[in-house]
């Protein structure tokens, strides 16, 4: 066939005379014919081909067509074709068209080559419909042929045989109803129909559109896992996007809708809506003696201890907890009571020695619960009277003595040995007076992913992280977040230290929050959390709290919008920008780094001397606030807002510029090449309010009217390689009192008139020139000052009664000139006419 195409394409374009010379060619006509061919391939198999080859009626053609055996064409197609799947794969439909009564030859074949077949004849009309069992197939794409005389159509369609669609006959095999109706039946029938497919290794299960109605709890029961669906492992959970999973009204203060428990992992949670019941909820009963009755546990997905699971393109919604818990489980192995105990040691081998310091345990504890054949490791999270650290002795099954491990650090994680089949402990401790412990195995969910989800209009949390390591939950939306406290977005939060689960390896990046009622993201207990890329929104509310019990924090990237920041210590916040809030941190070992603020407050407030580092930020009309201790800050620009704050002794500021300020006080601390400028209009200058000691070195000061005033008379002031560009007809350094003052070194421009009580650098004040002096020491030296016009240049004359003798020395004036006290030490200084 391929030949005699080439053939025809080579005769259609020229034709040529024997001697050599050029044909002219021949009119020709395009008729489109036959779309497919065949061909064998290189193993033998007889495979068809799509082309879109036209070829021509001319003579030549005609006399090829005369070549072959003319054969009747007749035309076959396939119709819309189904994916193969679990529920079709036995008895797949195919259809499809061809003439009257032609009998049509299907096969369907795999990539392996394996095929199955059957044969069926076209009605009247020209149409044929069959079924061929196609559950022996490979999984994959699967190649349809229908074949009529020499015509063939080819269609591809997937195969999975592990897809699983929950539709109408398979509602009705497991009683369930898409209406809303008959939650018993419904979850049931939901439960079955899922343990079939965990039976038959099938790996998707899809819900088609409706409500789907889950049963309330049995009151009589404390727990009722009927009342939940209850997710098998190793499969997707896909709902339809009109696919609602309802929770039936009830009066519980704990529910659940979806369960994934122990042992459910490689889940999938796809698509649709989880709805609670808050609208109708029955809020006025306790559930027991023991609940607090504010019905703020019923959970749309509740995770204990699953690992590697997704949740994706959910909605969660109107629960009157959470939208979803993702937590652990807890298994008590032992509690141990004085009685338990006996006073002694163990040596090296596991022996019992005396020991009056210590106690023991009088006999091993177990490893028999079923939780540590998978999770191999327990901890004592709770005790009384008894030390957190203490010794482990692991025994075999004989009896025998394994090994030995030391507990140094409180509620220790220990790993069990492979062959222990027992243990027991040691405790320093004297006698057994009052002492109970609780050993525990712990396991956590891991591996969790939340993304492109909605959870809202919750009445606690969009999401609970309750015990759990490795959980991401990105790219989703938290809002409308109202009813009981804590009223958050999210809130990774297991009670660690009262006797929860730990959290760990935390990561929320670039979700959305707004409108919720407290906080968008809480960091309350835990280790190692990434929040990074996200906007929060919630105006007025706390964006972000990163409490005590939670460590090692990075805060990346995030945008603040009209909200609160509050965060403790060992944290880390980069790039981050907050508009029209407030920001305030604790420390230790809290970093600040590369972050904008816009009429935001700041305020440091450190628990330990420099247990804060601020770096790299810019503050916008708005305040930079130290307190509790010092700090260090680097390379900080506030626009239009002041310093403040009484922090202690010691902050360092490095590169700090405070720009368009109306005017700003000083933290104690030392300043090194700084900049304040003031704005056009302001006239406070800058001040030392309080004692304590500050130091500026290589600064600037700039301003149209505005004088550097030291308030204090403890204050220990030192200003030493600086320069005052101020061109207002105003006084640059006032120093009515001071404990030591030192001007050294600097270049001060200035714009002062003459006047009386009026001197650029000015020591005492006139007011007060008859009271007891308040400056008690004061070294100006080696200063160079320039005026537009004869003034005093530096003034020690009104620095009141018994004041003692300042040191003016080595001083430059330009126009300017002394006026000084008799005693002073006056030397070296230079009165220039220009």
């Amino acid at each position: 066939m391929m030949v005699m195409t080439a053939l025809l394409l080579l005769l259609q374009n020229s034709l040529h005379t024997e001697n050599g010379n050029t044909m002219k060619p021949i009119p020709i006509t395009a008729v489109h014919v036959a779309n497919k061919y065949e061909k064998w391939d290189g193993a033998g198999r007889k495979r068809f081909v799509q082309t879109n080859r036209v070829f021509t009626s001319n003579p030549v053609t005609q006399i090829a067509a005369k070549q072959t055996k003319e054969t009747k064409k007749t035309n076959v197609a396939l119709g819309n074709l189904q994916h193969m799947i679990y529920n079709n794969q036995s008895s797949y439909g195919v259809e499809g068209t061809a003439e009257a009564n032609t009998p049509v030859h299907i096969e369907v074949t795999d990539a392996d080559g394996k095929q199955v077949s059957a044969d069926v004849t076209a009605n009247k009309e020209g149409l044929f419909q069959t079924s061929i069992n196609g559950s022996r197939l490979k999984n994959g794409n699967v190649q349809v042929k229908a074949a009529a005389g020499e015509q063939a159509a080819l269609k591809t369609v997937e195969k999975d045989g592990t897809f699983y669609e929950l539709n109408k006959k398979e509602q009705e095999k497991w009683h369930i109803s898409n209406d809303g109706t008959h939650p018993i039946e419904s979850t049931k029938g939901m439960n079955d129909a899922l343990q079939f497919a965990k039976a038959n290794a099938l790996k998707t299960f899809k819900v088609p559109a409706g409500t789907y109605m889950v049963k309330k709890e049995n009151p009589a029961l404390s727990n009722d896992p009927s009342a939940c669906i209850n997710m098998v492992p190793n499969i997707t959970f896909w709902l339809d996007e009109n696919a609602v999973i309802q929770k039936e009204t009830n009066a519980r203060e704990v529910y659940s809708t979806v369960c994934v428990g122990y042992g459910a992992d490689n889940v999938t949670l796809k698509g649709g809506t989880y709805k609670g019941d808050k609208d109708t909820h029955d809020y006025s009963k306790k559930q027991g003696p023991s609940f607090p009755g504010t019905h703020e546990n019923g959970i749309g997905i509740s995770v204990y201890a699953a690992k590697n699971l997704t949740i994706d393109g959910v909605k969660a919604t109107n629960f009157t907890g959470d939208g979803a818990g993702i937590g652990g489980k807890g298994t008590l192995l032992q509690d141990i009571y004085p009685d338990h105990f006996e006073s002694g040691s163990l040596d090296k081998n596991g022996n019992k020695v005396a020991d009056p310091t210590k106690i023991r345990l009088k006999a091993p504890i177990p490893f028999t619960k079923d939780i540590l054949k998978t999770e191999p490791y327990f901890e004592m999270p709770n005790a009384k009277n008894l030390p957190y650290l203490y010794d482990v002795y692991f025994y075999q099954a004989d009896g025998s003595f394994l090994s030995s491990y030391s507990v140094n650090t409180g509620k220790e994680v220990v790993q069990i040995p492979k062959s222990a089949a027992s243990f027991k402990a040691v405790f320093k401790k004297a006698n057994t007076s009052g002492v109970y412990g609780e050993f525990w195995s712990k396991a956590l969910a891991k591996n969790v992913t939340v993304k492109h989800s909605d959870f809202s209009f919750n009445r606690r949390q969009g999401i609970t992280v309750g015990g759990a390591d490795h959980v991401t939950i990105t790219d989703s939306v938290f809002h409308d977040i109202k009813g009981v406290a804590p009223e958050s977005g999210i809130d990774v939060e297991g009670g660690y230290g009262e006797n929860g689960m730990m959290n760990k390896n935390i990561f929320i990046k670039n979700n959305k929050f707004y409108n919720n009622n407290k906080y968008d993201v809480i960091l309350y207990d835990g280790h190692d959390g990434v929040v990074e890329g996200n906007h929060f929104g919630s105006r007025g509310k706390i964006g972000l709290a990163v409490s005590e019990p939670f460590t090692n924090a990075y805060i990346k990237n995030n945008t603040f919008d009209a909200n609160s920041i509050y965060a403790y210590h060992d944290i880390t916040f980069e790039g981050n920008s907050i508009k029209d809030g407030l920001m305030s941190i604790t420390g230790p070992r809290a970093v600040v780094d590369g972050m904008t603020f816009d009429k935001t407050m700041f305020s440091l407030s450190s628990r330990v001397p420099f247990g804060i580092e601020a770096k790299n930020l810019t503050l916008n009309n708005m305040d930079l606030n130290v307190w509790v201790n010092p700090v260090h800050v680097s390379n900080v620009t506030i626009n239009g807002g002041r310093v403040g704050g009484q922090a202690p002794d010691g902050s360092t500021f490095d590169n700090l510029k405070v720009l368009n300020h109306p005017g700003t006080s000083f933290v104690r601390g030392t300043y090194n090449n700084c900049m304040f400028e003031s704005s056009p209009t302001a006239t406070g200058g800058t001040h030392v309010d309080y004692n304590g000691t500050y130091i500026f070195q290589n600064c600037t000061f700039k301003a149209a009217k505005g004088t550097f005033n030291v308030g204090n008379k403890d204050a220990n002031v030192t200003i030493q390689n600086s320069r005052f560009d101020i061109n207002g007809d105003t006084t640059v350094l006032n120093i009515p009192m001071g404990k030591q003052i030192n001007v050294v070194n600097n270049t001060i421009t200035s714009g002062l008139l003459p006047g009386m009580n009026k001197a650029v650098i000015k020591v005492g004040d006139y007011w007060n020139k008859d009271k007891p002096f308040q400056g008690q020491q004061a070294n100006i030296t080696g200063n160079t000052i320039t005026t537009g016009a004869a003034v005093e240049g530096i003034s020690t004359i009104y620095g009141g009664v018994n004041a003692p003798a300042y040191r003016v020395q080595n001083n430059i004036l330009h126009k300017a000139f002394l006026k000084v006290k008799p005693k002073d030490i006056v030397n070296g200084n230079q009165e220039l006419p220009n």
